[in-house]
């Protein structure tokens, strides 16, 4: 059984994930900036009303959220970005840079109309060669000395609601049943100099795997996954203040602590992924690079743009690993 901490955890990982894993939201127009980026000195003659800012007010945030997540001019797309390296960890062992990560996700909002709204998004990372920036198509896993197919993350659709209050924990299949009280949308924000507030979402889970390992001996690190998420948002303070302004840019940083990847074909080997990455969101997509643009053009070319209806079901990449995959033949 769940505690507290961990129902509200999870249920924060539901709301915010937009993969992982990860929907990574919003940055400043036009530059790609990283933790502790520096944010433009709002003028000292602005006319924004600080008193906006109504951090304890669970209304406030979740209009605030969308307005990072997406763009309250119902229907406007808001196109998010990350990029970085992803990591090996062994006990032993320095830990090993293994390839880079350069993905992008669009969303758009929805009114329902009875205090939520509805964010309909794609998502797509790819797995990148370290010195050149090319997407890779196979792998030469230097934990094992074999050469493996790289299987990228491409969730179509991840839609979530955003609503006055963090989302129930998943059933897990009807194996939770309990039902946890409601629990207010009050975000983690911190005011900062240079007109800056800093937003933190980490997210620790535990949770079964979609890949279990009597079926997925190879690619399964067990019945169960452990995964943790951090989150740093960079927001102009201004931008944030000012209602109306339907859409907030932000910069800031994304890690992740996961299992080995299933295609590394690592099993339950002992170790395990650490993601190291940028994130931003911008009003075009300039900011990819021109490998990962070219390939997701050739063979991803709808998730450059969001859905236009809310669709079911909304599945993780380890879930659509199982649909899509099949189990490697065990050596």
């Amino acid at each position: 059984m769940q505690d507290n901490n961990n129902k509200h955890n999870t249920g924060r990982r539901e709301f915010l994930s937009s993969a992982g894993k990860v929907a990574l939201g919003a940055g400043f127009a036009g530059v790609a900036a990283g933790c502790g980026a520096a944010v433009t000195p709002g003028d000292a003659s602005s006319s924004v009303d600080y008193s906006s800012l109504k951090y304890k007010d669970n209304l406030w945030n979740r209009d605030a959220w969308a307005r990072l997540m997406g763009d309250l001019d119902f229907g406007k797309e808001k196109f998010g970005w990350f990029k970085g390296t992803v990591n090996g960890v062994r006990e032993g062992e320095k830990v090993k840079p293994l390839f880079g990560f350069e993905g992008f996700s669009v969303a758009r909002l929805v009114d329902e109309g009875n205090g939520s709204y509805q964010k309909l998004l794609r998502e797509v990372g790819f797995y990148t060669d370290l010195k050149t920036g090319e997407v890779l198509e196979t792998f030469d896993n230097p934990y094992t000395g074999e050469t493996v197919k790289v299987v990228p993350i491409a969730n179509d659709p991840f839609n979530h609601h955003i609503a006055p209050f963090f989302p129930e924990p998943p059933s897990y299949g009807g194996l939770n049943k309990e039902k946890p009280p409601k629990i207010p949308l009050l975000l983690d924000w911190q005011e900062a100099p240079n007109n800056t507030v800093f937003l933190r979402t980490p997210i620790h889970l535990f949770y079964p795997s979609a890949l279990q390992p009597e079926k997925w001996p190879r690619e399964s690190a067990g019945k169960m996954n452990r995964v943790s998420e951090m989150f740093t948002y960079v927001i102009n303070r201004d931008e944030l203040a000012d209602t109306s302004q339907t859409s907030i840019t932000y910069s800031g940083c994304w890690s992740r602590i996961t299992p080995w990847l299933p295609w590394m074909l690592m099993g339950q080997a002992e170790g395990h992924i650490y993601y190291d990455c940028t994130m931003g969101a911008y009003h075009d997509d300039s900011i990819l690079s021109e490998p990962v643009r070219a390939y997701a053009k050739k063979h991803f070319a709808k998730y450059f743009s969001a859905p236009e209806k809310w669709e079911d079901p909304s599945l993780s990449s380890l879930e659509h690993y199982a649909l899509e995959q099949t189990p490697a033949p065990v050596k």
